[in-house]
């Protein structure tokens, strides 16, 4: 295929002046909108108006530019069909083989504040979807750009070739042509549809971020995708100064540290393994945040996510490089912190977070089904102390209410059925995925490599028995924190009071599978 005409119209001019100028260098015809030709003649590149080819001017304030059968005809017209060349030549119209496109910025517009509904409105491209699946459909004959990241690819391919282009090239640029316009479509359809809570059609693009070392296991590929026009991803802002490329179980403790680290303001340590904390706490300092979080379960830790919310000096990079660690997470690196983590943990996946972005309000989870999505609202709700309710025994002591809300915000993010037992703001213990609570409460007290004696228990849900509950009292716990509702709480309340310990109920479930 031998490129011969170009049609140009782009709101984003990126790599437009190089491209452009190399498709003059190859003999290219160019033909442009308005905007886009006074942009190239400004910079010393002649293109015909595409008014010059339809014979009519844009009307309606901009509307319509380019939805004329000159430019569709050209575009459409099948090079190996005596008809339709037939129509071409009775109609005066001459093929279209390059159309560069990219369109109006509606993501951007939309996402504005200060953005009316006409602003919006009006930011929804017609004609140049329209061009783009036409290009597409006849790719056959007709090669489409609509990714600036392109144009250097697509220009060296036709400088090698003399101004061809492969038809595995073109069909590969019809494919993201497409997928370019099926996102555009989803952009705006989800902006209508934003005043309903789940509207009748869940609709969403998704874009690759990067390929991944494997998936669950080994055999299993991945790769790791961002929601388009999401203000922040899991890693928007993240600069891997060193170790192995990142794998799908890597990125899935990552999401579980990194949010739960995020609940804390003081300074705070997450390691998580296999999708649950094992440890957490916070501190006056990083480095006592780290050495707190992990005395909960050093075992487990081994070969986790660890996850801290200040900057990670040299003093705790030397902590963390004396124990088996897969993934660091941290805002920042004090001096020589990379250098000794790079020589003790050669495969140690090194992240750094420029991210201060907050995450968007009326963010959503999916969990994937057979055939379907499941679809809610993100638990990002935390209640406040004065909601809750001292139910049995006396009102918890300052440090105990403490204890009380740390351990409240870490069972949130706990599979359930979650415990969490918890000491001076660190976490002694942790009861994760049981299929009954009393296990979990089993399991947590269990775990814990000190003595539980004065510390607090959080469970997700209530306890539908009294027998967790006293079997944490028998084992020296003295406040415990659930939500309440349970046909027995009269059984769990009594266990407490007959045990001289104190109950609060929360009012709110965090259930987290």
């Amino acid at each position: 295929m031998t490129v011969k005409r170009a049609l140009i119209s782009v709101s984003d001019k990126t790599g437009l002046l190089e491209l452009a100028h190399g498709l003059v260098e190859l003999g290219f015809e160019l033909i442009a909108t308005s905007g886009t030709g006074a942009y190239l003649e400004e910079h010393g590149l002649q293109a015909t108006r595409v008014e010059d080819l339809t014979g009519v001017a844009e009307m309606l304030g901009g509307r319509v530019k380019t939805l004329h059968p000159s430019v569709h005809g050209a575009l459409l017209a099948r090079r190996d069909d005596a008809g339709d060349q037939a129509s071409l030549a009775e109609h005066g119209i001459e093929p279209i083989d390059l159309v560069i496109v990219n369109l109006y910025p509606f993501r951007h517009v939309a996402a504005r504040r200060e953005s009316s509904e006409s602003d919006v409105v009006e930011a929804i491209d017609i004609g140049g979807p329209a061009m783009v699946r036409a290009a597409a459909k006849n790719f056959a004959a007709v090669a489409v750009l609509v990714d600036p990241e392109r144009y250097g690819f697509v220009l060296d391919e036709l400088r090698e070739s003399a101004g061809d282009l492969s038809l595995d090239t073109r069909r590969e640029l019809a494919a993201e042509a497409f997928a370019h316009t099926a996102g555009y479509d989803i952009a705006i359809a989800n902006w209508f549809s934003d005043t309903e809570s789940f509207p009748e059609r869940q609709l969403g693009e998704l874009v690759k971020v990067t390929d991944l070392a494997y998936g669950e296991n080994p055999h299993q590929r991945a790769a790791y995708y961002m929601e388009a026009g999401a203000r922040r991803h899991l890693l928007s802002m993240v600069t891997q100064h060193g170790g192995k490329q990142l794998s799908f179980n890597n990125l899935l403790d990552l999401d579980a540290a990194t949010r739960l680290v995020q609940e804390f303001t003081v300074p705070a340590c997450v390691i998580v393994k296999h999708g649950n904390p094992c440890g957490c706490a916070l501190a006056s300092t990083p480095e006592e945040a780290y050495r707190n979080a992990l005395a909960c379960d050093p075992t487990s830790a081994f070969g986790g996510v660890v996850a801290v919310n200040r900057p990670l000096s040299r003093d705790l990079a030397a902590l963390v490089a004396e124990q088996f660690v897969e993934v660091l997470h941290a805002p920042g690196y004090g001096d020589g912190a990379i250098d000794l983590l790079r020589e003790k943990l050669r495969n140690l996946r090194l992240l750094e977070s420029d991210e201060r972005r907050r995450p968007t309000p009326g963010e959503r989870d999916a969990h994937r089904v057979l055939g379907g999505m499941l679809i809610q609202d993100r638990d990002t709700e935390s209640e406040d102390r004065d909601t809750m309710e001292v139910v049995a025994g006396a009102p918890p002591t300052e440090r105990e209410w403490g204890d009380l809300l740390f351990a409240w915000r870490v069972v949130k993010h706990v599979r359930s059925n979650a415990i969490v037992i918890a000491r001076d703001t660190a976490t002694v213990g942790i009861g994760a995925g049981q299929m009954s609570r009393v296990d979990s409460t089993k399991l947590a007290l269990g775990k814990a490599l000190s003595p539980v004696a004065g510390a607090v228990l959080a469970s997700d849900a209530f306890f539908p028995f009294a027998d967790g509950v006293q079997a944490a009292l028998d084992a020296g716990v003295r406040v415990i924190i659930e939500p309440g509702g349970s046909k027995r709480d009269d059984e769990v309340i009594a266990a407490v009071e007959k045990s001289g310990g104190t109950l609060v109920f929360t009012g709110r479930r965090h259930f987290s599978h």
